[in-house]
């Protein structure tokens, strides 16, 4: 129970409603706007909604990933340790460790090595558009990062297609409306992929090859380790939140930025309004929209902005582990805080006109990726793979608009099911 009573988050933030899940954001901004954080009598948690209070939240060691095993155990056996052993849903002295370990496979060039081969996978795949329309999330940003973190990982070529589908029913169990099928599911991949991983490990423990995999059996701090357990937590934590947030954030992102260009040239009558980069404005002004990608830091800027207006991860939950405070609500151990993201990133106190996407924003503090300790370990490659595609995208389609645009039925991971997007001439 809440020890003290503020605003019933419920009242104003339905995540069962499609409304709200088509269009968080007039509804995160109300709830915000009411108190940054609240008590949601359906979710049983609290909600913080405004950024310093997201902020504080995801900073305060009081409040930590305290993972709770789903029973029966004999059902749940495997989904249960694949939470339990990862970096995402331990705590110190654990989450020190494994992320010292993982960390120390990831800086071994793993990330900057990729570079080139992101490119020449973003260049195959556009090779294979038909002309016309075609799914940017389909044809492009969904099969882009898994190719990518499959390579990463050493996954042989022939059984990657598999990957996508088993992370999708695991990541289905983070909403709040699922239903018994996909539970089964999500039962069901858990079981397969851990025991793929497992397999693979053992096969790379006797033949190591040139990747992560590799390192991670081989990880060492000291006399210390990475257990079977630990090491195939990571390898699928690595894949489910990897290709996630790519996906998403491209797919979110590049909606966001279409729109805007069309609504740009709504305003101003005239098509070059919405035109993207590389593309001229009367007299050499620059329109809003237009971006710049040989300009030093413009690339970069673009996706940090893909990240903040509409952001791929919408709900992060802490649990208190000792008495805390944040802002001014008294929290006692076992209380739930869930960190909205999406709404911290569209907080007026600290985006100018939060609403509007601005390709030129800076600086851009958003925190799609978290912050404190279980700041997301990946940020790195999610960025390089996302100024990569985004270029090379651009480079063979200047110009493009939005043909259709389907959302996936999810909160906490908002992305699409398609976007259809045709070139322009």
């Amino acid at each position: 129970m809440p020890s003290r009573r503020t605003v019933d988050a419920a009242d104003l933030l339905d995540l069962r409603d499609p409304r709200v899940v088509d269009d968080p954001y007039p509804h995160l901004a109300r709830l915000r706007s009411a108190a940054p954080l609240a008590w949601h009598s359906d979710l049983q948690v609290w909600v913080a909604t405004g950024h310093a209070e997201v902020a504080a939240v995801l900073r305060d060691r009081r409040l930590g990933r305290v993972f709770a095993d789903r029973r029966p155990e004999s059902d749940w056996g495997t989904f249960n340790w694949l939470h339990a052993d990862s970096i995402l849903d331990s705590e110190p002295p654990k989450h020190t460790r494994l992320r010292r370990l993982v960390a120390g496979a990831f800086g071994r060039g793993h990330v900057q090595r990729l570079a080139p081969r992101i490119q020449a996978l973003a260049v195959e795949l556009l090779g294979r558009l038909p002309d016309g329309p075609f799914d940017a999330i389909a044809d492009y940003a969904e099969p882009l990062p898994v190719l990518v973190i499959a390579e990463l990982l050493g996954f042989p070529e022939a059984d990657r297609h598999l990957l996508r589908p088993w992370s999708q029913a695991i990541v289905r169990m983070y909403e709040v409306d699922r239903t018994a099928e996909q539970e089964a599911h999500a039962r069901a991949a858990s079981a397969e992929f851990a025991a793929y991983v497992e397999d693979l490990a053992t096969h790379r423990a006797a033949r190591p090859g040139e990747d992560l995999l590799t390192d991670l059996v081989q990880a060492r701090d000291g006399s210390d380790r990475l257990s079977t357990h630990e090491l195939v937590a990571t390898a699928v934590l690595l894949l489910n939140a990897g290709h996630e947030a790519s996906v998403n954030g491209f797919g979110n992102g590049l909606h966001s930025w279409l729109r805007a260009q069309a609504d740009q040239a709504a305003g101003t009558g005239t098509s070059e309004a919405g035109a993207g980069p590389g593309t001229g404005s009367p007299q050499g002004v620059r329109r809003p929209q237009e971006v710049d990608l040989d300009e030093p830091g413009a690339a970069s800027r673009l996706v940090e902005e893909f990240l903040r207006h509409d952001s791929p991860l919408h709900l992060f939950e802490r649990t208190a582990k000792e008495p805390a405070e944040v802002a001014g609500i008294r929290l006692a151990p076992g209380d739930k805080v869930a960190a909205l993201l999406g709404a911290a990133n569209r907080d007026p106190a600290v985006f100018t006109e939060p609403d509007r996407f601005d390709p030129h924003r800076d600086p851009n503090p958003h925190l799609a990726f978290g912050a404190g300790i279980h700041f997301c370990l990946g940020a790195p490659l999610a960025r390089l793979e996302l100024e990569i595609s985004l270029r090379t995208l651009l480079e063979r389609y200047p110009r493009l608009e939005v043909v259709e645009a389907v959302r996936r039925p999810t909160f906490v991971l908002r992305g699409f099911e398609r976007l259809v997007v045709s070139p322009l001439v």
